[in-house]
Parts: structure tokens; sequence; C-alpha cells
């Protein structure tokens, strides 16, 4: 039975080992250099005191432009390909030309056949799409170390383990959905939708809670707020720091209360910048009509750092954050949520055959 499904299984089989096997070969040749990129630009940087063009990043994130927009592409594509085309026809076909029954009438229970199938080409859209990532992870290290920045959804989504993981559910869901609807371009449709929805649900739903979050209390700099003028008024922004890998969820600004500045407390820090205390706004009408004069930037300028400082003295930032620490435990905690997805449609699968299949 192991032998026919793998017969079954072959010219799929083979289409995929080949684009593997092809992006390896792409990965494997393009990859050196990229770390060679890096490594100089790190040593020519040290050598020249950390300062300087040394110093850019541009020559790395610069090369094979390309590939770098590409791959991400077909890592987050790869496990919907598998579960429309490898895991939609594996039992819709069968089921839509009635060949199952054949099966089913050569000593073969119908529980063994679909195990059979389900485990054999499972088992090989999770190694393609595992080895896949694996690949991507190697060749975009360089940029890691560079962009500071993993835990973004396309790069989180590129590396380590996770893609098989996404395989796996978008390959059970193709295998339900084409056993539910028993044929074979609805199941295709229903999979995609059902993966692109799942993807975007955990992304943005379900990872950020997988851990608990830590807060971080900071002293006000310009690197975690800023001052904003517009026709309302000023506002303070708050602004996420530099933690590098780090996933910044939320950043506010507060005092000891933890209480927002209020709008009379902004008027006053800050009464010498434009749009405040009757201030005109550059091109704005003032009091009798008149457009309102542009302030000489020395002022301008010394009215912010005042306003900056006077908001500084009485509030502090308050950052919510993933660390960087808990990216492996986030990629392991949101494999077991997708292999424990593709098990219970798995288990919905095997009922239906068992129970409602005629």
């Amino acid at each position: 039975m192991i032998a026919f499904s793998l017969r079954q299984f072959r010219s799929q089989g083979l289409w995929g080992l080949g684009a593997l096997v092809a992006v390896g070969v792409v990965l494997l040749v393009t990859g050196p250099h990229l770390a060679h990129l890096y490594d100089s630009s790190v040593a020519a940087c040290r050598s020249a005191g950390g300062v300087g063009p040394a110093c850019s990043t541009n020559a790395v994130t610069s090369a094979d432009r390309a590939l770098q927009i590409a791959l991400p592409a077909v890592v987050l594509v790869v496990p919907a390909l598998v579960g429309m085309f490898w895991g939609a026809p594996l039992v819709g076909r069968e089921l839509e030309t009635g060949t199952f029954r054949l099966a089913w009438t050569q000593s073969v229970s119908r529980t063994r056949w679909l195990a059979t199938k389900l485990a054999s080409v499972g088992a090989a859209a999770a190694v393609v799409a595992l080895a896949l990532g694996l690949m991507a992870s190697w060749w975009a290290s360089p940029l890691d170390k560079v962009t500071q920045n993993r835990f973004s959804p396309s790069a989180f989504a590129l590396h380590g383990f996770v893609p098989g993981a996404y395989a796996l559910f978008a390959f059970a869901l193709g295998a339900t959905a084409g056993i539910l609807f028993r044929r074979t371009f609805p199941a295709m449709a229903v999979t995609l939708a059902g993966f692109v929805g799942a993807r975007l649900l955990v992304t943005y739903d379900v990872r950020p809670h997988l851990l608990p979050q830590t807060t971080k209390t900071l002293a006000l700099s310009r690197d975690v707020f800023g001052i904003q003028i517009d026709g309302s008024g000023v506002q303070i922004v708050p602004q996420a720091p530099d933690l590098p890998n780090a996933w910044v969820t939320s950043t506010v600004i507060v005092d000891a209360h933890d209480r927002a500045p209020s709008q009379a407390f902004i008027d006053k820090a800050c009464s010498g910048l434009p749009g405040v205390n009757g201030n005109p706004l550059p091109g704005h009408l003032g009091t009798g009509g008149h457009h309102g004069a542009f302030p000489a930037p020395g002022a301008v300028q010394a009215a912010m750092q005042q306003c900056q400082s006077t908001v500084a003295a009485s509030y502090h930032a308050v950052v919510t954050y993933q660390p960087a620490g808990h990216f492996w435990a986030k990629q392991g905690l949101e494999s077991l949520v997708f292999a424990a997805a593709a098990a219970g449609l798995a288990a919905v699968s095997f009922l239906w055959v068992h129970r409602r299949l005629r």
C-alpha cells in the first residue's frame, strides 16, 4: 500500500524535489558572496573605528536584491502550493473519479488506506518545506545581522522550522477539504483561502500571546518620542525604541501615576512652538486675517528643545515587547499550533472517511 501511494505521488514528488534542488543551488552559489560582503564590511568598519562609509550596511542589503525579494515570497507560497496541489487532490481526486472503491476491495481497510496516503505524502510535504526554511535561514543570516528584525512577519516565516509546520497544516487542510467536498478544484480554493486566513490569524492574533511580553521603562529621549506640529496643535508622539531583534508591540508615554500628558501640560511645556497659545503656523491665517509669519529657525529649535526637556523631566516611556531571546521559543510554539491544527484536520478526515463515505 505504501509503495502504491508513493507511485501515485511520484510525479508530484519529483517536481517538488527538483524545485527544491534548484533553489538550493541558487542559494549555495550566492550565499557565500553575501556572507563575504558582511564580513568584509564589518572588518572595514572596525578598522575605521566604527565611523565612516565602511560602516554603511548598503553593501549587504543591496546585494542580490531580486533574490532578497523572491526568497521570502517562495517560502511563503510553497506551503500553500503544497496544500493545493498535494493535499487537495490526494483523496479528492479518488473520490471524484470513484477509484477509492477499488482500493477498498483489495483487502485494505479505509483507515489504513487513508493513513498511508496522509502519512507518506504529508511527511514529504513537511520535509520539503522544512528543508527550504533551513536553507533560507542559512542564506539570510548576514541580512539578519544587519536588519536586526527577525520578528517581522516576513522574516519570522522565512526562518527555521515553521515553514515545515505551515506546509503540514496546508497539506492536512487540502486533504480534508478534498474529502469533504469530493471535488478537487473546490478543495483547492478552500485550501488557499483557509491557509491564508489561518496564517493571518496566527500572525496577528495568536503569535503575540504565545509567550508573556516584557515591559521596560525608559527615560524619554529622541529615540522614544517626538513632537508633532499640525493644524490641531502640538502632539507627543511615542516611537518604538531600537531593540535589536525584539518585537516592540507598544510604546506609551506616562508619568509616575501612569497618566498620559494632558493637552494643557503640552501647551504649557511647548508654549513657544508654532500652533500653541496663538502662535501662528506658517501659511495659516492669524488674528486680523493675516498669514502667520514663519518663526526664525533658531527660535523654533530652542522652543523644541525646551518642549522636549520639559516633557522628559515629568514623563517616561513604557515599552512592551517580546525579547530577542523569545524568537526560537516562539518558532517552536507556533509550529506546535499548526501541527496540532493539522492533527485535528487529520482526525476529521478519518472520522468522515470511516463513517460518512459510501
